[in-house]
């Protein structure tokens, strides 16, 4: 009988363990409740993705409405105004853009420059009467002699404006600061007269 009497320990040790654990008492308060399932926090958006985008910032994109490589969309405020030296290269502006203007080739806008007079500025806060210096922060492009104006006058084009994306130049005037700034492809781009 020994050999029963030392396993019954371990027989009832191993009844013991392979029991269900007991369920925890409910709380006296919550006797009727349904368990909560967890509560997810509640995120705010970020700035990014409640942001307006500010339709005076000039982008490669383009500007307000205007996309570069698209047609001028219907209803826009970008129009004909004044005489036209072509038919088949239009510039257009609009009175929400004082100091702006597009050029159109081929029904597409390829062309957006500011000037004089405009509020637009890129999202680096660059705008016109920037100096070269803080251009050169954010664009240290190659710089080509300008057309009309003398040294310190320049343009300083991106590097990729060839590639047939668009791209961003600038013309620094004889102050040295920017006169005006354009975003679009070349050839257009490039162009020193408005459509030529």
């Amino acid at each position: 009988m020994k050999p029963f009497l030392t396993l019954a320990p371990l027989a009832l040790l191993a009844a013991c363990n392979s029991q269900p654990a007991p369920e925890p008492a409910p709380d006296d308060n919550s006797a009727d409740a349904l368990p909560v399932p967890p509560v997810e926090p509640k995120r705010s958006p970020s700035a990014a993705e409640t942001a307006t985008p500010d339709p005076n910032i000039l982008r490669l994109e383009g500007l307000g409405d205007l996309r570069i490589g698209q047609p001028v969309p219907a209803g826009s405020s970008w129009e004909l105004r004044g005489a036209q030296a072509s038919d088949t290269c239009l510039v257009l502006s609009s009175p929400d853009y004082p100091g702006a203007y597009a050029i159109v080739e081929g029904d597409k806008v390829r062309r957006i420059s500011v000037g004089q007079r405009s509020q637009v500025k890129l999202i680096e806060g660059i705008g016109v009467g920037a100096t070269e210096a803080e251009v050169k922060q954010y664009f240290p492009f190659p710089e080509t002699p300008h057309k009309y104006v003398d040294a310190p006058g320049k343009y300083l084009t991106a590097p990729n404006a060839g590639s047939g994306n668009s791209a961003l130049r600038f013309e620094i005037g004889s102050d040295g600061t920017v006169s005006q700034i354009h975003v679009g492809t070349m050839p257009v781009l490039g162009y020193v007269e408005a459509c030529s």
